[in-house]
């Protein structure tokens, strides 16, 4: 009986189990298994998306019974409809609801205010996008719901305002002041005005005028104003706010801050332990030096695409302790030497760094990063250092010697031959791979990335000296794996990849057109646990073997797909993909069956 309900409402009926006997209800049949599966993955979701629509009232209503916490309701109007959706969110959910997403929505406020008040528990509140919400400017700005709506967020800790166009500035203030648990804000990419005082000629946050945004007497821990254009007596202005504490600041995209601003920063905001720099291009040396001297309990930094640093804004970097990551992608002026003098210093690297970032810093040298290198430590698990131009195979020997703990490295456009990787194997080890044998001698001979065993995830994007003998290496570990633009990748290769790679839940194949339908009927058994292949762009991967088919009996728990540009494979196959793998979510299939693309010029 149990056998033929719909795999659907078996994972349903098993969600209501304990965990131990949703295993032993794994054990009954296949079917069973993988709705046990199902269900242990819906215990896990955070969020559940219901769309805007009277067949939703009913799945609410099963939620409520569930006694879920945290859902988003997409496309949101200012219809009867959207208005009964949220009464019976409020009447269901509303006890134990406790995270609200209406991002990108358009209700009206009289729709928003009312089921609000249902909501007692309410943690987390997400109105990005929402401008119909806000064109008014007087949003709960009523006295006589001020009372009942400050009861309903009292308990409110996170915001979300990013995309705002209309946020007014006493909208915001009545907001925020029925908040008062608030502790993390999103303004990100809000049309904010910050208007300066005609007196003294800058934004005072002593200032009481509604006609400025407030953030005094706030408990928040973390702000997010990135891309607002953020003026420099602005930030001076927020950092001096009466009781803000912050924790956690972003400022990306920021590009009218100004060094000096950033420098009194460093000295109202002594407890930050996150910022983001990145896209500030106005910043120069000094303001790294001003970090690096002020905030001592910094424990992320992003400094990303800043165009006026260069290494003497580095010297300081050491004197971080407490830093886990730094991002320094794009700063193309940066050569390394005294980056690797603070990390390579007498107190060494930060004994907590754990994510390193030098993507597209084209001037960074060998002779820097050899010396940096040995100084990281163990504790390094992420290392980009993608489009590093001018590093050659001498620094790939210092990450394999030293950094063997690695678990995720990003070598996208480092054409350098990669050295174990790169050196040729006449085939011999290929073969074992091909074969399901083990090589009788794997080890290499020298640093190789075989070294690093820990790995699980390797972009080797547009790496165009890998060839098939190269690939033939084993990472038992692996779970995410790039191979984009591989000229050379053939059938051979993939099946050699399959062997040795058989953990993958994550496939970037996309532009490698020498993989063919033979290729993937040998590879695709060897990965059960894929959930994203990308074969985009793959001209001889066609569905006259049935490529499709077999990608989806051996890969049960694929959840995306992307066959955009395949020219062999067709709409007819694509449905019949879908049809066949229910729990597929998504599968770009755009430009298939080859779509003349000029068309879209």
């Amino acid at each position: 009986m149990a056998e033929s309900l719909p795999q659907e409402m078996l994972t349903y009926i098993l969600s209501f189990l304990p965990l131990s006997d949703q295993k032993e209800a794994s054990l009954v049949s296949w079917a069973w298994y993988r709705a046990a599966q199902n269900a242990l993955r819906e215990v896990r979701v955070l969020q559940y998306n219901i769309p805007m629509s009277s067949a939703s009232l009913s799945a609410i209503k099963s939620l409520g019974l569930k006694s879920v916490c945290c859902i988003s309701l997409t496309n949101l109007d200012g219809s009867p409809a959207s208005h009964q959706v949220l009464q019976s969110v409020a009447y269901h959910l509303g006890p134990h609801l406790q995270s609200l997403s209406l991002g990108g929505g358009s209700s009206t406020e009289a729709s928003f205010v009312d089921p609000i008040l249902g909501c007692l528990t309410l943690r987390v509140l997400d109105l990005s996008g929402c401008n119909s919400l806000f064109t008014s400017g007087t949003l709960l700005a009523q006295p006589k719901m001020t009372h009942s709506i400050q009861q309903t967020l009292s308990g409110l800790h996170e915001l979300n305002l990013a995309g705002l166009r209309d946020l007014a500035d006493l909208s915001f203030n009545w907001l925020s002041s029925c908040a008062t648990s608030l502790e993390r804000l999103s303004l990100a990419y809000c049309h904010l005005t910050f208007e300066p005082d005609p007196a003294r000629g800058c934004i005072s946050p002593q200032d009481s005028s509604p006609s400025q945004f407030s953030f005094r007497n706030l408990l928040l821990h973390a702000l997010d104003l990135s891309g607002t254009g953020l003026p420099p007596e602005a930030l001076r202005a927020l950092g001096q706010a009466a009781g803000l504490q912050l924790q956690e600041l972003n400022l990306h995209s920021c590009r009218d801050l100004s060094t000096e601003a950033v420098a009194t920063l460093c000295l109202q905001q002594l407890g930050l332990t996150s910022l983001d720099l990145s896209g500030c291009s106005e910043l120069t040396d000094g303001a790294l030096l001003a970090v690096s001297r002020g905030l001592w309990h910094l424990r992320h930094l992003s400094l990303g695409k800043l165009q006026w640093l260069t290494d003497a804004g580095c010297t300081a970097l050491g004197d971080l302790r407490e830093l886990q990551s730094l991002d320094m992608a794009e700063c193309c002026l940066v050569r390394g030497r005294e980056l690797a003098r603070a990390l390579g210093s007498v107190h060494g690297a930060p004994p907590h760094l754990a994510s390193l970032s030098l993507a597209h810093c084209s001037s960074l040298k060998d002779a820097s990063v050899l010396s940096m290198i040995p100084a990281l430590g163990p504790s390094l698990r992420v290392l980009d250092l993608s489009s590093c131009v001018a590093l050659t195979n001498q620094t790939l020997q210092a990450v394999c010697t030293y950094l063997t703990h690695l678990s995720v490295l990003r070598l996208e456009l480092c054409d350098w031959g990669l050295l174990g990787l790169g050196e040729p194997v006449h085939g011999t080890q290929l073969e074992h791979q091909a074969s399901g044998t083990k090589d009788p001698d794997p080890k290499p001979q020298g640093p190789s990335l075989l070294m690093l065993q820990a790995l699980q995830e390797l972009d080797l994007t547009a790496c165009s000296k890998l060839t098939d003998a190269s690939l033939a290496k084993v990472f038992p570990q692996l779970k995410q794996l790039s191979l984009r633009l591989l000229p050379a990748l053939t059938d051979k290769g993939l099946v050699a990849v399959a062997r040795g790679c058989p953990s993958l839940e994550r496939l970037v194949l996309s532009h490698c057109s020498r993989l063919s339908d033979e290729g993937w009927a040998q590879a695709a058994s060897s990965w059960p646990r894929l959930q994203h292949l990308n074969l985009s762009s793959c001209s001889q991967v066609t569905n006259n073997t049935g490529t499709l088919d077999a990608i989806g009996q051996a890969c049960r728990q694929l959840r995306v797909l992307d066959v955009a540009v395949c020219p062999g494979i067709n709409m007819a196959a694509v449905r019949r993909f879908q049809a066949q793998m229910s729990q597929v979510s998504c599968v770009q299939s755009r430009f298939v069956g080859g779509a003349d693309l000029t068309l879209t010029l």
